[in-house]
């Protein structure tokens, strides 16, 4: 455990639910986890118990991957974890794989609703649709859109540019469909569930329109991916908003967290229940200030943002992290450039640099 875990506090130690259970974290809520075949892997969902127009049942916060195997194991909470009861409604916190891959199947398996923000909802169901013949991917981290971007920013390795070029269908294998209707979701608006008001926290930078839920009878918020008990938040500049600015979208963020009590069960997507958000929080913002300054000192000559992937990550990278690595580099360069801090431009080479203004 790093230094800075040590400083939150874990209710359930490093108890975590057997695969197809669930663990009660909260009255009438429950905790269960989904397999990722990725280096992060696993995804926490979770389940709220909930009556709505009469009937008994349960809400389910966040869906997983569209994999057999996941569905398998959906199966088996279903029959062991639900009390019998049916799921009511599904609600999204935004609309990466992990969290919104399975909507489709879950909300058909149950005749269920899905809630989402406005904005995710819109990409994902973008994005699940596969490329026409020869069109261009319109989303995610793969296909020649992302090759052109990779390479514009330093990234010649020619096997890795072609195996982002072939994960043009990415988004859609791991969300191959998304509900054709939805419940909007907003930031301040009051969810019930169970009798119990979950406000919205909406939030930005990690994905377009993020919605976490904190029900204050409890104490309790599904923070989603916005705030995470050990790793960092991943905040990216993809190809398909080239110039976008996301890091001080997710740091302004964070302070919508500043009201909610210390104490807070926090119930993130990854890793492990925890309580000291304010901690979190603060600890998230002094990670982003060290990371911001060592990439404007290593900007006292040209970079790319190829040669700022190192700075930031000292471990070694496979493509899948490789990719979100490029995506961060460029978000704390592109920070630092709209600020006024860096400028850019590109070399005879076709590679983009930027330098301490």
């Amino acid at each position: 455990m790093n230094p800075n875990e040590q400083k939150l506090q874990y209710p359930w130690g490093d108890a975590q639910p057997e695969p197809g259970r669930a663990l009660a974290v909260a009255d009438g809520v429950r905790w269960i986890r989904m397999p990722l075949p990725f280096a992060l892997d696993h995804i926490n969902l979770w389940l709220l118990r909930d009556e709505i127009d009469g009937r008994q049942g349960w809400t389910v916060v966040d869906c997983g991957i569209s994999r057999d195997e996941v569905k398998t194991l959906w199966e088996q909470v279903f029959e062991q974890e639900l009390d019998g009861l049916p799921v009511l409604r599904v609600v999204v916190t935004h609309m990466h794989p992990d969290h919104v891959g399975l909507a489709y199947w879950l909300c058909q398996r149950w005749q269920a609703p899905l809630y989402m923000s406005m904005t995710d909802y819109m990409v994902a169901r973008l994005w699940s649709r596969p490329p026409a013949a020869g069109t261009a991917a319109v989303g995610g981290p793969g296909g020649q859109a992302n090759v052109d971007h990779f390479s514009l920013h330093g990234m010649r390795d020619p096997a890795a540019l072609e195996q982002i070029r072939q994960r043009a269908g990415y988004y859609p294998n791991l969300v191959p469909d998304v509900p054709a209707a939805f419940h909007r979701l907003m930031n301040g608006q009051r969810l019930s569930i169970g009798g119990r008001q979950w406000s919205l926290i909406a939030g930005y930078g990690h994905a377009p329109e993020h919605m976490s839920l904190y029900c204050e009878a409890l104490d309790v918020l599904i923070s989603g991916d916005m705030v995470l008990p050990r790793i960092s938040t991943n905040v990216s500049v993809f190809a398909y908003e080239p110039d976008a600015n996301p890091l001080p979208l997710y740091l302004d963020s964070l302070r919508r967290y500043d009201p909610l009590p210390e104490d807070t069960l926090v119930l993130p997507s990854h890793g492990r229940p925890f309580k000291g958000l304010h901690e979190r929080v603060s600890q998230q913002l002094t990670h982003h200030a060290e990371r911001l300054q060592e990439v404007l000192d290593a900007c006292s000559e040209p970079r790319s943002t190829t040669d700022i992937v190192p700075v930031l990550f000292k471990r070694k990278l496979d493509l899948h992290q490789m990719t979100f690595a490029m995506g961060e580099a460029l978000a704390h360069l592109h920070a630092l450039y709209f600020d006024g801090k860096l400028t850019r431009a590109v070399g005879e080479d076709g590679i983009m640099r930027f330098v301490r203004a």
